[in-house]
């Protein structure tokens, strides 16, 4: 493989997707539950994870053919659950050719609401729960030199964006991890994705307060996944008429990116209302999703 033929695609093509063992980890709800439907009508054999087994089953129950189907309930920042989820899925298709980690959360919050504890359920989901299922399943991956790793990510980790202290952080550390492990996974033969998604219609995103552009359903997101895995590619960013936006205004000096920053997101021009320092956001008000979370300005994903 040339890194620098641009004609080459950096990871192998996904074409035919019958057969295909897929681990879905954040199945429940919004882009996780769309790539379940979308994958089980390409034929393709399926391991739904999350934390609502009851939710999993009932997409399991729609499966066309129900040994497609593995349904593999998990808490991602539970070691032990990953563990035993992990030899489960092995136990039953002696291993898994492609993992897509859509497990998130989000949290609206400003300055004057953040604090450890509000912080610490974010960061945990998160980035946490994403090295629990590297550390379950890296050491096979490398000694098989097979499969394929897709982490689904977010433009809010593209640059610093305001109310975003603790998930945009959390995104461009995902970003940063899934170059680190494409550099050394490749070499290896293993296939490495990020998934950068704008907008998407989810129960995290019904969070937001604010217009979001160009946002999408949960089906055209898994549909783009599935088309970027076909074509081979690291990144793949959509809808592309927000997501190169987006790129565009991270390419740009710090003092023209937080000016215009500022003015697109009304930052630098109103202070927004929220939680003084004794009424923080909780971990319990924090809610936890098991495929979603949004945010660029304050929320894709």
């Amino acid at each position: 493989m040339s890194l620098l033929n641009p004609l080459t695609p950096l990871n192998p093509r996904i074409l035919n997707w019958r057969g295909l063992r897929v681990w879905l980890v954040g199945a429940s709800s919004g882009i996780g539950e769309a790539l379940a439907h979308e994958l089980l009508a390409r034929g393709a054999r399926v391991v739904l994870s999350a934390r609502r087994e009851d939710v999993l089953r009932k997409i399991a129950d729609e499966a066309p053919d129900p040994q497609q189907v593995l349904v593999a309930a998990l808490d991602i920042t539970d070691m032990q659950q990953v563990l035993t989820a992990q030899r489960q899925v092995f136990e039953r298709w002696n291993g898994i050719d492609l993992t897509i980690v859509l497990a998130a959360t989000y949290q609206p919050m400003d300055t004057a609401s953040l604090t450890i504890e509000a912080a610490r359920p974010i960061l945990r989901v998160n980035l946490e729960g994403v090295y629990n299922l590297l550390a379950a399943l890296l050491p096979t991956l490398r000694r098989t030199r097979t499969g394929h790793l897709a982490i689904v990510s977010s433009v809010a980790g593209y640059r610093g964006l305001p109310r975003s202290p603790v998930y945009g952080p959390s995104k461009a550390a995902l970003n940063n991890l899934t170059e680190s492990l494409y550099l050394e996974l490749r070499p290896l033969g293993i296939g490495v994705s990020l998934v950068n998604p704008g907008f998407v219609q989810t129960p995290l995103t019904a969070l937001n307060e604010f217009p979001m552009p160009a946002i999408i359903t949960p089906g055209q997101a898994a549909r783009e996944i599935l088309r970027g895995l076909s074509l081979g590619r690291f990144e793949i960013h959509f809808p592309a008429r927000f997501t190169l936006a987006m790129k565009i205004l991270a390419l740009l000096p710090a003092r023209l990116y937080f000016w215009l920053t500022g003015r697109i997101t009304g930052a630098s021009e109103k202070q927004h209302s929220s939680p003084g320092a004794e009424d923080p956001i909780t971990p319990q008000q924090a809610p936890t999703a098991d495929a979603e979370d949004q945010q660029p300005g304050q929320g894709p994903r």
